[in-house]
């Protein structure tokens, strides 16, 4: 049995856009995202893969548009026409705002759409493939709300509500897992986070309260595979059995500026060949973010040609870009902006020019107040902290010199 396995899909996301595609009047970075799930459904339809299992968040909005509804159906539709099985976990985006709402996908249990199946509550849901069945036991994104009473949560902290939510699944889970078929291949499909799983852009999108479990939570060997959906960071946390993360479709932000995205693809042997499983990454292009940092030193007779020289060495085609300069205070005023600006035609879009200046610290003189002193006397104090090349009693001549004069003008 062949299963492709992604998640975070994350549809509606804008920032970066680079604009609007005059031929679609969609952004471009929507298209990003669309491109990243058209290289699904083609792999899907063109591997002999047995169902595509999908473990939530279709949105980056609780409503989405109705545009990205359509384009998100339109593709569900064309691999359950073609006969693929499908199924769907609702992670916390696809969940709406207010209990006795609609999800964003109730839409495909209310059609009854052939070769849908929609995970709206925890269970046991049972999927014919061409193969034959497959038993996998689902855990959507669970309320806090709908597991524990206001009254009960009333006077816990948020790791006492942690660890009685924790208890809550891990029950219901094992209450699962006694029923299961074992001659049957079982999976279990979660959106969750574990404890153990690198975090990535999913940080900044948390909606809620974002509950975590223990990676023993779940890691039930009755499964043959864990497909996992809410981390937006590709990671294999076990693989007796496998505790995968296929992680999000498409950068969402720099954090994610250095991984690759994409999805699984996991097969499952057959009991009379040992119950064995496999599961291989393949990854789909994704917009590419890159970072250049440039160090500028004080000695720096051109600080634009640095930062040019610096972009020059790179590819910045079609990709969402930001500068970085580490610069001294006395050079900034000479950095000319609309140059570098130029540069950077090529990029998709430009998330920032950014300078971090490096200030001249002026030395303190320790336990020494300027209040009641002449000018005189502060010039000789700071004359004895202050290193010059020039004889400090020159200076001070000639300071004495500066002041005097000025007060006779006065």
């Amino acid at each position: 049995m062949r299963i492709l396995h992604f998640a975070d899909l994350h549809l509606g996301v804008e920032s970066y856009s680079g604009g609007i595609n005059p031929e679609t009047g969609l952004s471009w970075r929507l298209h990003d995202f669309l491109g990243a799930i058209d290289e699904v459904v083609a792999y899907a339809l063109g591997s002999d893969i047995d169902l595509v299992l999908f473990c939530g968040d279709a949105y980056r909005s609780r409503e989405p548009s109705q545009t990205h509804q359509r384009e998100f159906a339109r593709r569900i539709w064309k691999l359950a026409s073609a006969g693929t099985p499908v199924f769907l976990l609702i992670g916390n985006h696809d969940l709406p705002n207010a209990i006795g709402r609609a999800t964003t996908m109730e839409i495909f249990r209310t059609l009854e759409i052939e070769n849908v199946t929609v995970a709206n509550a925890p269970g046991n849901y049972r999927v014919e493939t061409k193969v034959g069945p497959l038993q996998v036991v689902a855990l959507p994104w669970a309320r806090r709300s709908a597991l524990l009473s206001r009254e009960e949560a009333k006077n816990l902290t948020l790791d006492e509500v942690n660890e009685r939510l924790e208890g809550i699944i891990t029950e219901r889970l094992n209450l699962e897992v006694a029923a299961l078929d074992p001659s049957l291949p079982a999976i279990l499909a979660a959106h969750v986070s574990l404890s153990n799983a690198r975090s990535g852009s999913e940080r900044g999108m948390i909606m809620g309260y974002d509950y975590v479990l223990l990676q023993s939570n779940v890691a039930n060997p009755a499964f043959d595979y864990i497909a996992l959906g809410h981390i937006h960071k590709k990671q294999v946390l076990g693989e007796i059995p496998p505790v995968v993360y296929p992680g999000s479709l498409q950068r969402i932000d720099f954090s994610e500026e250095e991984d690759e995205k994409g999805f699984f693809v996991v097969e499952i042997y057959p009991q009379e060949q040992g119950r064995r499983v496999c599961h291989e990454f393949h990854p789909v292009r994704a917009r590419r973010f890159l970072s250049i940092r440039v160090n500028i030193g004080v000695q720096e007779a051109d600080p634009t040609q640095a930062v040019l020289g610096a972009i020059a060495r790179y590819d910045i085609a079609d990709a969402v870009v930001r500068v970085q300069v580490a610069i001294p205070e006395q050079l900034v005023g000479e950095l000319k902006d609309g140059e570098i600006r130029r540069a950077l035609k090529d990029a998709h879009f430009i998330a920032a020019i950014a300078l971090d200046v490096a200030r001249e610290r002026r030395p303190r003189i320790a336990g020494w107040s300027a209040e009641g002193v002449t000018p005189l006397e502060a010039l000789q104090e700071y004359l004895k902290v202050k290193k010059t090349e020039v004889e400090p009693r020159l200076l001070l001549e000639y300071g004495e010199r500066l002041i005097r004069e000025s007060e006779s003008e006065e």
